[in-house]
């Protein structure tokens, strides 16, 4: 049961891995108990080792990070510029990508053409518009609704002279 295990130890991800994976399993399998046991305490005793260097490696991170911290404060460099620049120097890039520049191009000339029709529109409708203020029916239109509100005019001035009189 113990050599099925071994094997399996980690997914192949891909299929050379998966041939190296086998022949490894099976030369494991082919080694006598004791030298299987040696062999998980070597690679115990790398392992061990391994992540004594990762975890040493951290801590020197952690300690130039710090320092690089320390470094940009004591020249005036905040978190907010840091990421100011760096979103100014992305939009930059992207300005000066061609896939940003055609379609700016063509989002121009789009936008000339829209304008181009809305222009052609507006300038029927105020056609239209001026016809129809010149028309003899809206001339009508007009003198009604002045003749309305001088009338309505009158008899609001009538109603307040009769609230004052009383």
């Amino acid at each position: 049961m113990e050599d099925h295990n071994t094997a399996n130890l980690s997914e192949p991800a891909s299929p050379a891995n998966s041939v190296a994976s086998a022949e490894i399993a099976a030369e494991f399998a082919a080694l006598s108990v004791e030298e299987k046991e040696q062999r998980r305490a070597e690679w115990s005793q790398e392992l061990a080792r391994v992540e004594e260097e990762i975890n040493t490696l951290r801590t020197v991170l952690a300690s130039k990070t710090r320092h690089a911290s320390d470094l940009k404060r004591k020249l005036g460099i905040t978190v907010w510029k840091e990421v100011t620049d760096d979103v100014n120097q992305g939009l930059k890039n992207l300005k000066e990508s061609t896939v940003y520049q055609r379609t700016e191009s063509v989002l121009k000339s789009t936008g000339e053409k829209t304008a181009s029709v809305f222009g052609s529109i507006t300038s029927g409708i105020s056609s239209k518009l001026s016809q129809m203020k010149n028309s003899e029916s809206m001339r009508s239109i007009e003198a009604s609704v002045g003749s309305a509100y001088e009338n309505v005019k009158a008899l609001s001035s009538v109603v307040r002279w009769r609230s004052l009189i009383r």
